[in-house]
């Protein structure tokens, strides 16, 4: 009886150990905002590091990102490995409803387990007793299963900012009023957090991003001067990572998967919905928040709310620069949730292209022109748009050289990151991309 006891521990054991995933495996994501695929696709913008990466690993032509084409969706789509219909992160923080008539506000400091649905790919990850990290990542503030952060805004009393402060990194000083740096400033101060972290406690998965790239491109437009200085700005950072794996020994067991949100696009006009609404007598039963190149219509008085919905959609489908006026019988198709299951989407959507963006004023009419001269950038257009597809790279353990890699999507991220660390993600929608995985 004793003999079969033993032999019941040791196949259990076996059992257990053939389920656990390997802990010598090192995955780190690095997201740099709003790389364009069309940049990364031309030969003279200058960035080595990731040229070289995908010299000795592969490149995609382009990864489809999902509606809305914003951060924080997308980023979220990227580690759970489904549409923000089951997420339900639909905006840059979680929408706000106020009293009836009241506008929607969006608020971007919500914890994640009230923000982000069903399970990511850190979560499965740290449940298989693998350690994760996080620097400047999105809608994942408070996660209990991330084991390092240095979130976006900084913290002075958190594990990893005192660790940078007690080894001289950075100050308190810059801790305290870190929301308030120079966005460059803070793209530093972020990547000496992940050198620090990488170093210090070699994470199994780390999640990255840098945002200077998307502050230039919304200031001075897409295919600009500005634009492609912060990619190359941008691209010596990754190549500080990459130096911080051989420094710490963990270079050869390492996957490199750098991706990007969304594209861009420059315009000189934009649409201001509520300004509309103003002029029409409409504010106190309805409210629109823009994203860019969309934006989401709510209906804020229940009395009357489908005579609403429909007086809307009549006034939108003539307004200069709306090109779509998508209901929810359409919203699956792309990728939005139904309102009648989710409280915060929309009722309907507006969607622009061209040389138009949306804007949350509420006077001084309806369309306005940018000043001369001036060509801000935005995102947020549907996602088929050729200037929103984003990038994917792969490089280094696990990962095949030079295979051609065409067209991906988004939701492939979680999975594929999954297969590299052992460990499954039964809740994404899309497989591992089997193609480039040794």
């Amino acid at each position: 009886m004793r003999k079969q006891a033993l032999f019941a521990l040791a196949a259990l054991a076996t059992v257990c150990a053939a389920q656990a995933p390997p802990k010598d495996r090192h995955v780190i994501v690095i997201s740099i905002d709003g790389f364009p695929a069309y940049a990364l696709n031309d030969e003279w913008v200058a960035v080595p590091n990731l040229r070289a990466l995908i010299k000795s690993g592969v490149a995609a032509q382009s990864m489809k990102p999902v509606n809305p084409t914003v951060t924080w969706p997308n980023h979220t789509s990227m580690v759970t490995g489904v549409l923000p219909a089951k997420h339900g992160v639909l905006y840059n923080g979680a929408p706000v409803r106020g009293a009836a008539g009241q506008p929607v506000k969006v608020e971007p400091f919500v914890p994640k387990p009230k923000l982000v649905r069903g399970t990511t790919i850190y979560d499965v990850a740290h449940k298989a007793g693998l350690t994760t990290a996080e620097v400047d990542w999105v809608a994942i503030q408070d996660a209990p299963t991330i084991t390092w952060a240095f979130a976006e805004y900084g913290y002075p009393q958190r594990p990893v900012e005192r660790e940078m402060i007690a080894a001289g990194l950075v100050t308190e000083k810059q801790m305290k009023e870190f929301r308030n740096l120079p966005i460059m400033l803070r793209d530093e101060i972020w990547t000496l957090a992940g050198e620090h972290i990488i170093t210090k406690h070699k994470p199994n998965l780390l999640l990255f991003h840098l945002l200077t790239t998307d502050s230039l491109q919304h200031r001075y437009g897409s295919h600009t001067l500005a634009a492609y200085t912060a990619l190359s700005h941008a691209d010596a950072k990754v190549g500080r990572l990459i130096e911080a794996t051989k420094k710490a020994g963990i270079y050869e067991r390492t996957t490199f998967l750098i991706v990007s949100d969304h594209g861009f696009r420059t315009f000189d006009r934009r649409i201001a919905p509520n300004a509309l609404l103003a002029e029409k007598g409409l504010d106190k039963v309805a409210y629109v928040i823009p994203e860019g190149g969309t934006a989401m219509v709510y209906v804020t008085q229940p009395e009357g709310k489908a005579q609403t919905i429909a007086t809307l959609k009549q006034l939108f489908s003539t307004l200069e620069g709306v090109t779509r006026v998508i209901e929810p019988a359409d919203f699956a198709a792309w990728g939005y949730p139904d309102p009648a299951q989710e409280p915060r989407m929309a009722d309907l959507v507006l969607a622009t292209t061209g040389s138009y963006s949306f804007s949350a004023a509420t006077r001084d009419g309806a369309i306005q022109r940018e000043p001369t001269g001036a060509s801000p950038g935005a995102h947020g257009y549907l996602n088929d748009d050729t200037l929103m597809q984003a990038i994917f790279i792969a490089s280094g353990r696990g990962i095949k050289r030079g295979v051609k890699l065409g067209n991906v999507s988004n939701l492939d991220v979680a999975p594929t990151i999954a297969h590299l660390l052992g460990v499954a993600l039964p809740e994404a929608d899309h497989k591992p991309l089997a193609t480039i995985l040794e």
